[in-house]
Parts: C-alpha cells; structure tokens; sequence
C-alpha cells in the first residue's frame, strides 16, 4: 500500500438514532501525523461518531477505511472497568511485557495514580478515566482516537499531557472543550455542525477565524438566494400553464433556490445581561480558618481573606490540595477545624457542583425550569420565560419538550447550569462548569460571567475559559500553602516563570534543557549506545527510588518518628519526588527512541 495512503479514510458516512440523523454522507480523512480536534455541540453526536470509527458501534451507511495493520488506541468517555482486576491488570488488557509495565508505571505515575494494587472499584470515576487514558498511551498506537482526555486531570497533567501528545510524529483524533489544549495540540480541525462536517487545516485559533468567514458566506448567500426567490415566484405564480423545455428548467432551479433561501442560519444570541440582581457591601470573611484531614494532608492554616464586592476569582491547584473543600466550607456544607467564615446577610448563593443534580428521568426539560419558576427577572422591566431562557442556552424548542432521559450527558450538565441560574443567585460558586460542556456553550456561559453584576468563584482547570472570567486567583499549592494573586491564570504563569527558583527546581529545568537539545524523534532512528546504557541504569534507578520514596511516606504516617527524623524525611520526600520525576521522563523519552 502507498506511503500517502491516510490512516484513516471516512466516506459518505451516515448515522441516525430514529428519525434523529445525527450526521450524513459526511468525508474526511487523516494523514499521518495530523493531530486532528473534533468540535461540535452538545447532542449532534461528536462521542457517537468516535464510538463508531471506532467499531464500538454500528452505522446506517459510507465507509470507514483504516490504513492496513494500523494499531488504533481508543479512549471512551465513560470506561468501564471489571472491580475486582488491580490497577495494572487493568492498565494492561492483558498485555504484560516487563518493558511495558515500567512504562505503564512511570505514566500512571504521571497521571497521580500510585497505588498499581488497588482495585478498580475504589478509584473513583476520575480516576478510573486516568487509568484508561494510560492503557491507550502505554501500547502506542499508530492512531489515537480520545474521547475528552483532559477531563478529571488537574493543571499539571493537563500540560503533561499536552506536552507528550504535542511531541513526536503522533497521529491523533479527539473530542475536548479545552481550548488551550487545541491551540497548542491540534494542526487540524473538523466541525460537525447541522449533520454536515467542515475541516479547517490549523489550530483552534485559525478554526475561529475561518469559521467565521465561513458563516459570513452562508449568510450572503441566504440572503441573495432570498432576493432572487422572491422575484422568481413571483414568475412562477404568473407562469402556471404548460411550460417549455427552458421554463421547466427555471422551475427547477426555483425549488433548489426555494430550498437555500429557506434556511436558517443559527443566529447568535443577544447577550443576556441581568441587572436585577443586588448584593450588599459585606460578602464574606474568611477569618483565620484552618482545615487538615490528616497531619500529612493540610488544607489551610490560618488562612485570611476578605472577599471583596463584584469580585471574580478563580480557584487552580492540583487535585488533592483542598480547592472543592474551600468551596464547601464557604457554603456550610463542610466545617473549619478553627476559625470562622462570616457571611453578608444579602448573600444568596447560586451552587455548580462536580457532583451534578440527580434529575427525574421521566421529566420534560421545560418542566425542570417551571419548577423553579416560570420566568427569570432581568431588570429594567425585561424578563425571560423559562422557555426563552432554556433557548439562550441553546435549547431548541423541540428539545426543551423532550424527556430528560433522552438528553447527552453535556446535555445534562448544561441544563443543570440553568437550574442554578434560574434561581437568580448574586453570588455564583462554581466547581469544574466547563466538564462535558460544549465550545458553544462554554461561550455563552462566559458571556453570561462577564456581565453578571454580582460575584463569581470558579474552580477550574479550563486556562482559556479562567482567562476569560476571572480577574484574580488563589492558587492552591498543597500543604496549605495558597497564593493570593491579582490576575488571571496566563498571567499567573507568566508570573511564575519569572519568579527566583529553588535550587533543586532549577537543577530540572537545566536537566531538561539540556534533554531537549538532544535530537529529536521525527523520523524513526535507533538509541546509542550511550542511551541504551543509561536506559538500562535508569530503569533500576527508578526502581530504587520509588523504594526509597515508598518507605518515606510510611514512615511519614506511622507516627513513631523522632522531630529530628521527621524534620529530615519531610525535606528529603519533595527532592525525592523531583529526581523520581526527571528520571521517569527520561526513561519514556528513551523508551520512545527503544521502540522504533
């Protein structure tokens, strides 16, 4: 088979559920190395499409075309998993190479999942989307096809992730809302939109631009196919006898005119800006609290902030350092060790949960909204029904009379976004809004943000919808350690490249300076005998530190250690952990070359 043969070559595909097409007689193709992002709305069918390309599920009509002995790698939106099989059984579908579990090892490490005995019916849903993100990465497909992979990662493995899927010649297809993630992964962009499929050959960026050209087009030529529709029946009403060869063409092209002119350009929604929501000067205190599950798992301490009025703030740190306990220690839902949080009296909270609202499934989605309230004062003498407010968010009349039982999972959360805003809070706390939500309507959303008069947290690991939102954050850093800063996360990280480094921290980054001057993998080459000398040391290496580190922490939480010993094992466990970090990427950076 030819070299420029595509890995993967889709022709004419259709598929519908019922009289419900979600797409039809759609074309593309990806070429080796193309690092493809698919986007569409919640509902049109982006995870069914994967599902079929990747034979999990069937379709009406087309063609789908692998390249022959390609190796595909699929991660599913929802994985499931047998509860009783380990982590690493798990991670391996029983494919157990001793070369592949240290890899599978320095990944899952990677990923923050440690304990490669645990069943998988402890980890939670999160972490069980992690382990399948390993299974795909860890075997190396010629072709990865990922269904969200960045949903339940915090900001550190996000940009792990980016950086690994961005390196190489890897050839990828996937569906994510993070922009950023886009920007910097992807070279192409395929938009499923109105069952159709449209490519844009550059990043997410260029896709907005492009994209909107497109739409300008579409709407000039509605407009024109308008004009000439109406002076055309005007001909056909005059015309109505036998008519001739010529006039039978006309009349033809009158019902292919009649058809474009009849469409309907999704038109983009006023911007909804509520001024009738009030909130008084005193918001809350947070007065010197503390909180700590454990001695070794500190949340806060001492921890003093005022919050101001008007104020959007943005939550960021890893998973594990306390950002959702902050959250529900504010609403009452959990309490401070020590301490007290003072809240104003003319606070009304509006609360986004990672956890979701548990719907009636045998519920219309209109029904939902009305039973909140039937309409939704915006000030000024202007208010919006449950109805239009439902279609703001983009739900078309048709689907707002549909049960609740038929709607996506994106779908779900959007219209639990809208229970919290109907009930016209001022003071909106939202914990990861932007999971399994579409570009759309994470547009819109931050639309809504941007103007809403009252106050804002968000806790996100979305950068580009942070930036849009959010013009001061505290980040979390472990061990009770928060930074207070004023400005949004690119800033922050701007910031923070700036900022002196610790000496270990700078012995990695002149480590991994000096990592990256080495060739890098774009045609296929073999390791030297230098490298395969370092990858076998590397691998006892790591071997003997995960050890080491293993002994630490259960020294750590044993309780016997003298001052002395625990003042010693607590400064050695953080360097620990960086060296273990380094030397984990090398050996997959090697690993890489050792597999060509």
């Amino acid at each position: 088979m030819a070299k420029d043969t595509p890995f993967l070559d889709v022709q004419n595909l259709t598929k519908s559920f019922g009289a419900l097409v979600l797409f039809e007689n759609i074309s593309f193709s990806i070429a080796a190395g193309q690092r493809v992002g698919l986007i569409a709305k919640n509902g049109t069918g982006k995870s069914t499409l994967l599902s079929v390309l990747s034979g999990k599920e069937g379709y009406d009509s087309g063609e789908i075309i692998f390249r022959r002995g390609l190796k595909v790698g699929y991660l599913e939106q929802s994985p499931a998993f047998s509860p009783e099989e380990t982590v690493l059984d798990a991670c391996f579908n029983h494919h157990g190479e001793e070369s592949m579990v240290l890899k599978a090892k320095q990944i899952l490490t990677k990923l923050k999942i440690r304990d490669l005995a645990q069943p998988m019916g402890q980890l939670s849903g999160g972490q069980q989307k992690r382990v399948a993100l390993a299974n795909v990465l860890i075997t190396e497909p010629d072709l990865l096809i990922l269904d969200e992979p960045t949903n339940h990662l915090d900001l550190e493995m996000i940009e792990w992730l980016e950086g690994y899927l961005a390196s190489g010649n890897k050839t990828l297809l996937m569906v994510t809302h993070d922009r950023f993630f886009l920007d910097h992964v992807c070279s192409v962009i395929l938009e499923l939109d109105d069952k159709s499929i449209y490519s844009y050959r550059g990043n997410y960026s260029y896709y907005l631009e492009k994209r909107q050209e497109r739409i300008d087009a579409r709407r000039a030529e509605i407009a024109r196919a308008n004009n000439l529709y109406r002076r055309e029946l005007d001909w056909m009403r005059r015309m109505p006898q036998a008519r001739g060869h010529k006039a039978k063409y006309r009349e033809d092209a009158f019902y292919e005119l009649e058809r474009v002119a009849k469409q309907r350009m999704e038109e983009r929604q006023m911007r909804l800006k509520s001024s009738n929501v009030y909130i008084g000067s005193k918001i809350f205190e947070c007065q010197y609290i503390s909180k700590a599950w454990s001695p070794e798992h500190v949340i806060m301490k001492d921890f003093y902030y005022n919050f101001s009025r008007y104020e959007k703030m943005g939550i960021v740190g890893n998973n594990g350092t306390g950002k959702s306990t902050f959250v529900k220690m504010l609403l009452g839902i959990e309490q401070p060790d020590s301490g007290r949080i003072v809240i104003g009296d003319t606070v009304r909270f509006g609360y986004f949960s990672q956890e979701g609202l548990k719907f009636d499934e045998g519920e219309k989605v209109i029904d939902v909204i009305r039973n909140i309230a039937d309409y939704i004062d915006i000030g000024g003498g202007h208010r919006l029904s449950a109805s239009q407010f439902l279609q703001y968010f983009l739900f078309t009349p048709e689907q707002q009379h549909n049960y609740v039982s038929k709607l996506s999972g994106g779908e779900r959360r959007k219209l639990y976004l809208c229970t919290v805003l109907m009930k016209n809070p001022n003071f909106l706390v939202l914990d990861e809004p932007t999971n399994d939500l579409d570009i759309v309507t994470l547009q819109i959303l931050e639309e809504y943000l941007a103007d809403f008069p009252g106050c804002v947290i968000v806790v996100s690991h979305d950068r580009y919808f942070m930036d849009k939102v959010v013009d001061h954050l505290l980040v979390f850093k472990g061990d009770g350690v928060i930074k207070d800063f004023p400005g949004n996360y690119t800033q922050y990280r701007e910031w923070s490249a700036l900022e002196p480094k610790a000496p270990a921290e700078e012995k990695a980054v002149e480590k991994k300076s000096v990592q990256s001057a080495q060739p890098k993998r774009g045609g296929k080459r073999k390791m030297t005998y230098k490298e395969k000398t370092e990858f076998a040391a590397l691998e006892s290496e790591i071997s003997a530190l995960e050890q080491e580190q293993a002994a630490i922490e259960a020294a750590l939480c044993s309780g016997k250690l003298s001052v002395e010993d625990l003042t010693e094992k607590s400064r050695r466990l953080p360097l620990l952990k960086e060296e273990l970090d380094a030397k984990s990427m090398r050996w997959l950076e090697l690993s890489e070359i050792e597999s060509n």
